[in-house]
């Protein structure tokens, strides 16, 4: 009796832990041929299989990392499992802005076409510094994307339609931004949750600056995904996040769903500096669906990238 109550209970754990990772997959087939998409951080995690998605659609992708060997490590995968030839790589590090600033220049000279941005890479919640003393997180999720966004919008706007889209977290709802303190750097997890957040009010800030004008913003909560964003910690610690991530976290590939589904989607198009999550819109906690934060926090970046 003991073995049969054994077994019930371990499928029932099986069926309830297959049920809560659960999600929708992206079922726009439309095709992307002649358009041009780059995915920073597209070497690895939800960014390697967002890339090996839009290249089997036909697009030209150029993924944007800062690590040349791994970078070419993973255009020969992306290569191979889209059978696609046109997949290249750029050198970008969104820890520092004049890095960002010659990647933009060198983009612009050898591409005559952007038609979607993915704002994929970024940092855990850890309490680092970017060349440019600013927090890891606040720096490499926002303000990196932030600059590169900014000096690649006029080539955007030019190929319109197209977009832009911004991965950002449902964990953003745990903290609000402080104007005296962006630069936050106390506790990992809220420091992450801040800049989660201004990712979140970046979207929504470039769909009202290019309202009108052909380009469209999205911010994509991908989901809780067994991604390679542990590698920051210490062993024992991805040991135990290991196995939390195989119960409760979903594959890369089902991640990269959301994304596919606003690069692809005419559904999509229709809610520009929307929140999207499982392939479709979701409502934001009214604290970050605030319009004048956003534009605040637009404007405070631009004077600390030296944009103002």
């Amino acid at each position: 009796m003991y073995f049969l109550y054994t077994i019930i209970a371990s499928l029932a754990v099986f069926f309830i832990l297959k049920w809560l990772k659960k999600r929708r997959y992206c079922t726009d087939l439309r095709r992307l041929d002649g358009k041009t998409i780059l995915i920073t951080g597209g070497n690895s995690g939800i960014g390697k299989e967002t890339a090996i998605a839009l290249a089997m659609r036909g697009a030209r992708v150029i993924i944007a990392c800062r690590d040349p060997d791994k970078a070419e490590k993973a255009v020969r995968e992306i290569k191979f499992k889209s059978h696609s030839l046109n997949v290249l790589h750029m050198e970008l590090d969104l820890a520092n802005l004049s890095s960002v600033r010659e990647f933009c220049k060198s983009f612009l000279q050898r591409e005559k076409k952007l038609d979607i941005l993915v704002n994929n890479a970024g940092m855990p919640g850890v309490l680092e510094w970017t060349d440019n003393n600013f927090s890891m997180c606040f720096g490499v999720n926002h303000l990196g994307h932030f600059l590169l966004t900014n000096l690649l919008l006029p080539r955007l706007k030019e190929c319109a339609p197209s977009r832009v889209i911004t991965l950002t977290c449902s964990s953003y709802k745990y903290q609000k931004l402080d104007f005296q303190d962006l630069n936050y750097n106390q506790l990992p997890f809220f420091t992450y949750c801040r800049s989660k957040l201004a990712n979140i009010y970046f979207s929504q800030e470039v769909a009202r600056i290019t309202e009108g004008k052909g380009v469209t913003s999205y911010a994509v909560h991908p989901g809780f995904v067994q991604s390679g964003w542990t590698c920051h910690y210490s062993i024992l610690f991805r040991m135990l996040v290991q196995v939390i991530m195989w119960m409760f976290f979903v594959p890369c590939e089902i991640g990269a769903q959301t994304v596919i589904y606003c690069a692809v989607s005419d559904e999509a198009a229709k809610h520009s500096g929307g929140y999207f999550i499982d392939c479709r819109p979701a409502t934001l906690r009214p604290f970050a669906r605030d319009a004048a934060v956003a534009k605040k926090l637009w404007e405070a970046s631009e004077r600390l990238v030296n944009l103002a």
